[in-house]
């Protein structure tokens, strides 16, 4: 008798054993078989490793194991993040704060999920030998200047210090710096500085004035979509964010892969690419995009220097508003869901 019980309570352990795994498998299947939800990102630029995080992300299955099936945009001259974000081509854009905030102020409701460079990269570079060693030095001299929100931080800078530049256009390359048409050119520390540095000028001829240092942080590139996107499917722009920092993360950790899709990406938008220069792009980048976790958390937008931005870019006439930093950032919304 007692055999009996014994092999009738196995029995039904047995059961609810394979009945619990069953459930396990069913739910596991369940999950796998929920399908991707469907998203678009256009970067500020062409493919460079100035976006690696993202590149690597998508190479490394990494939005995919947030739920995310997403296409990377092509991006470049000729494309604007902004409009394609508008116009509803695209659910996620990069872009800097300056630019979300004339955008904002004209009417389309942009958001800031994250802000992945806190600071300016953006530097005022001209050779010893013209004299140039500070901001006041540059007054009358030709300074080359990018076109659109690019140029909008150096000029509040040369407002604040009541100068006047002579403003040249400058294209995308630093040609007309090396040739001598112009004193001074715009560069970016990761991209057109180390171009001048591999053209053949030592570094100790050049007289650099990095913008960060003249009093004002110019947060670049973040993360941006809409509020009426945010407001429909804040779980989505929930793991964009997360799936983004995780390939950043990977990206870092892992240098020679995040190189190899950075450049596989630019030989397949048909552009030269330079393993160096791109190595030298990941690390600044590195350089600006971990140095800002000491800034109230990975990703987040420091609200003094938003605070900052707007009221500079309102005394200079280019905002006649800003928005409460906790409405413009929409984390209320993408970090509770």
């Amino acid at each position: 008798m007692m055999r009996l019980l014994w092999r009738a309570c196995c029995s039904k352990e047995l059961r609810l054993l394979q009945n619990t795994l069953l459930l396990v498998l069913l739910c596991s299947s369940a999950v796998a078989a929920s399908p991707l939800k469907k998203a678009t990102l256009m970067p500020l630029w062409s493919p460079q490793a100035q976006f690696a995080g993202y590149y690597v992300a998508l190479e490394k299955g990494i939005y995919a194991r947030h739920g995310i099936d997403l296409k990377i945009l092509p991006a470049g001259p000729g494309y604007s993040p902004e409009q394609t974000l508008k116009n509803g081509s695209a659910d996620f854009a990069v872009l800097w704060l300056t630019t979300a905030l004339r955008q904002r102020a004209d009417g389309t409701q942009l958001v800031n999920l994250a802000q992945l460079v806190q600071r300016s990269s953006l530097l005022l570079i001209s050779k010893k030998s013209s004299g140039i060693r500070s901001v006041a030095d540059l007054d009358g001299r030709k300074v080359g200047l990018w076109a659109g929100d690019l140029s909008l931080p150096p000029r509040i800078i040369f407002a604040r210090q009541g100068i006047k530049v002579r403003e040249v256009p400058q294209s995308y390359t630093v040609n007309l710096f090396l040739r001598g048409g112009i004193e001074v050119t715009s560069a970016m520390w990761y991209n057109e500085y180390h171009t001048i540095l591999s053209s053949g000028v030592d570094a100790d001829e050049l007289s650099v004035i990095p913008l960060h240092e003249q009093g004002i942080q110019f947060p670049e590139d973040g993360i941006y979509t809409l509020e009426r996107i945010l407001k429909k499917d804040p779980a989505l722009a929930k793991a964009f964010v997360a799936a983004s920092l995780e390939g950043w993360r990977y990206a870092f950790d892992h240098p020679d892969q995040a190189l190899d899709i950075v450049i596989k990406q630019m030989r397949a938008a048909q552009l030269p690419a330079n393993r160096a220069h791109q190595k030298w792009m990941l690390d600044r980048m590195r350089d600006l995009i971990m140095t800002s976790t000491a800034k109230g958390g990975h990703g987040q937008l420091n609200q003094q220097e938003y605070e900052a931005v707007g009221q500079a870019m309102r005394s200079y006439g280019l905002l006649k508003a800003y928005p409460d930093y906790s409405r413009f950032t929409g984390r209320s919304d993408a970090g509770t869901h």
